[in-house]
């Protein structure tokens, strides 16, 4: 019984994992690149938008403090305790390990006892601010995917401005301020994330939320990435497609969640009080134990993998790109132009891969098989195509060389979303599909878009989806 039962259960197993095979989730998790499948004409390529799993990224980021002597410790100076701001007998000397404070200490692994932490000099100008820059660098572009989080070993500073740049510190734009009074120290009225929605989450806010001075459990910063992706993919993150389809057609959005660079700007400590107390200058400081960045390598949907090399982050392409972002073709593959993939339609995306340009007519791939810019053929005949240049890049003797040219194959050119080639010449595409390798929607091209209702919305269902209700009702009818 037991037996029968188990086997029932696997056979139940084996056919649901092989429908799902193709349709992995109804959002997609684009951690394929490409696979082989099987047809009639044998195994061939499918190509999908694929990207880099989600990583730590302070493992390789670089720090730069301004100014750059702001660190505590040369010379020696003593400050007062965390817990009580009287208590004005611990010391910071860079010259000893014990009493050191250097910034590496902000990206060290937490959870020793008493925790490590990088710490300013105190204020001991004042009235002069004490500002401090603290810029994150990567030298690779970066795809935000969970909140940042910034650690006060201190208290929580008065004020303060989370940065970020998208070219490598050329220029800066704010994510969020912080303040303890936002209207007066950046004439802006409060809010909190929860303040936003779908049409304002790209809104620059100021939080007072997190600009406490000396409190118990009030040590932490957030920038809240996960907030904002609820508002399209529901509280619990559950609905993922609408989040990819919204990332795939907003460049705003998707610019928003998308940094080379960070930096924390430190306006003015946390003073717990209206008045700076002038007599104890050394209570007034920035201490920093911990940053946490999480997020992904910046590929355009052309790579899976992000290697180290030469203390830089680089993505493994595929797709026949190129480049630290994959953002172009491989010489020989300039078919046509660079575009970066798409997340749409879900769950598996369009790669948009690179293809084969005329100019390797005169040193043909494998196969004697050559791919002329497709956007230059007019098809005269299915079963004889003879390429007609636009432009007048290739001899005719190249061309007399090689009479045939494919436009799609069962090797490297695969029609996309189940469209099948047809003699080498076109891409029978599905109803639902339309361009040279079936790898746009047709109803992209109508005025009013795709929409949820055409079933080629971002939130379509496979039909691997679909057979799952049937699979376990019949489960529930054998009475297994």
């Amino acid at each position: 019984m037991y037996l029968s039962r188990f086997l029932s259960l696997h056979a139940l197993w084996v056919t649901v994992s092989s429908v799902m095979q193709h349709y992995p989730s109804v959002w997609g998790h684009y951690d394929v690149c490409k696979t082989q499948i099987y047809t009639e004409e044998g195994k061939v390529w499918d190509y999908m938008a694929c990207q880099p799993e989600a990583r730590d990224m302070i493992k390789y980021v670089k720090v730069t403090l301004d100014p750059p002597d702001i660190t505590c410790g040369d010379p020696p100076e003593t400050f007062c305790a965390m817990g009580n701001p009287y208590m004005c007998n611990n010391e910071c000397d860079a010259s000893t390990q014990e009493l050191a404070h250097p910034p590496e200490l902000m990206f060290d692994l937490e959870g020793r006892h008493p925790s490590t932490f990088w710490q300013s000099t105190t204020w001991k100008d004042y009235p002069k601010p004490l500002h401090v820059n603290i810029t994150l660098s990567w030298n690779k572009t970066i795809e935000l995917t969970d909140n940042i989080v910034i650690t006060f070993e201190s208290g929580r500073p008065d004020q303060m401005i989370l940065e970020k740049s998208l070219d490598y510190g050329r220029t800066w734009q704010p994510y969020q301020y912080y303040a303890t009074d936002c209207l007066d120290a950046f004439h802006m009225d409060p809010k909190s994330v929860r303040d936003l929605s779908q049409h304002t989450v790209l809104e620059i806010i100021c939080t007072e939320e997190y600009s406490t001075g000396y409190m118990t459990n009030s040590k932490i910063i957030h920038f809240e990435i996960k907030d904002r992706f609820a508002f399209f993919a529901g509280p619990r993150l559950h609905n993922m497609a609408s989040l990819y389809g919204q990332l795939d057609t907003t460049k705003k959005l998707r610019d928003f969640f998308t940094i080379t660079d960070l930096r924390i700007r430190l306006l003015r400590p946390a003073t717990g009080e209206i008045y700076v107390d002038e007599q104890h200058l050394a209570r007034y400081f920035y201490a920093i134990s911990d940053i946490r960045v999480y997020g992904r390598c910046k590929c355009n949907l052309h790579a899976t993998g992000c290697k180290e090399e030469n203390k830089r982050l680089l993505c493994e392409c595929e797709h026949n790109t190129t480049g630290p972002d994959c953002g172009k073709c491989k010489k020989n593959y300039q078919g046509r132009p660079w575009s970066p993939g798409s997340y749409l339609p879900i769950p598996k995306g369009t790669a948009n891969i690179c293809i084969p340009s005329i100019s390797s007519i005169g040193n043909p791939p494998k196969f004697d098989r050559i791919w002329p810019n497709i956007s230059s053929l007019e098809v005269s005949k299915p079963n004889q195509v003879a390429p007609k240049l636009a432009m007048s890049t290739v001899s005719s003797v190249q061309v007399a060389n090689h009479k045939r040219a494919n436009v799609c194959d069962n090797e490297l050119l695969h029609c996309q979303n189940g469209g099948t080639c047809i003699n080498n010449v076109r891409c029978q595409c599905p109803p639902a599909y339309t361009g040279i390798l079936c790898e746009k929607l047709r109803c992209e091209r109508d005025p009013g878009g795709c929409s949820h209702s055409s079933g080629q919305g971002p939130a379509a269902l496979g039909p691997g989806l679909l057979l799952l209700p049937g699979l376990l009702m019949a489960w529930e009818l054998c009475g297994c």
